[in-house]
């Protein structure tokens, strides 16, 4: 599903690669003509060299040590890829990296929980969301969000970064997604009004009012 948001022919890094299987099958499939793994401890980099000299890739992908972005140079990819990770760590991760606010990057992420976070750091700095989509993957659900910068400041509802553009990928997945992700403010809405302030319980409640609307909307294709 991230693979399918890197454009064809650029090089891409892949931040906490892990085994590097994202960067393998990138290369491996001519959508990137070489790519960076980076991890920030030894373990997974170790892994990911196995990866690569399985399918003889060394001269393809340059394995790199990492703390995010902390060790990448602006010139060295163009697609950007973290999979993986909470939406929170992601923020954080993006945030140390002025330089990817350049409209010819692009930044995929797949955060694993509170997506909100890195869709309201999108917003903020001026990162208009491209699309969304979702999976499912051994009874467990997925989203995966890629953006560009474009110095954008789009009005949004204060449902999107909750929302994002999931309602327009038409999967049930999606919708499953939208459905739990409600379900999560609701508790939140209720928490907050028994011990919580009233103008904090007024806020939520127009979120998940906008977020039920948005998912009572959406039409999926199957």
């Amino acid at each position: 599903m991230a693979a399918k948001m890197v454009r064809r022919g650029n090089a891409c890094a892949d931040i906490g690669t892990d085994h590097a299987y994202l960067p393998a099958y990138l290369v491996l499939n001519g959508i990137s003509p070489k790519a960076l793994a980076c991890d920030v401890r030894k373990g997974p980099l170790e892994n990911a060299r196995k990866t690569v000299e399985h399918y003889g890739l060394e001269d393809k992908i340059t394995l790199r040590l990492s703390d995010g972005f902390d060790e990448i140079e602006p010139f060295e990819a163009s697609d950007f890829i973290i999979c993986g990770m909470g939406g929170t760590l992601m923020a954080q991760l993006l945030e140390r990296a002025y330089w990817l606010k350049d409209p010819e990057k692009r930044i995929i992420v797949q955060p694993q929980s509170h997506a909100e976070d890195v869709r309201r750091f999108f917003i903020e700095n001026g990162f208009k969301i491209l699309y969304e989509d979702a999976c499912r993957d051994s009874g467990k659900l997925y989203c995966a969000i890629a953006a560009e910068y474009d110095g954008s400041e789009a009005a949004k509802s204060v449902s999107y970064i909750y929302t994002g553009e999931l309602p327009e990928c038409k999967k049930p997945e999606a919708k499953q997604i939208l459905e739990n992700t409600l379900e999560r403010l609701l508790k939140k809405l209720e928490a907050e009004r028994l011990h919580g302030s009233p103008e904090n319980a007024e806020y939520l409640e127009k979120i998940t009012r906008e977020t039920e609307a948005t998912i009572n909307e959406m039409q999926t294709d199957r």
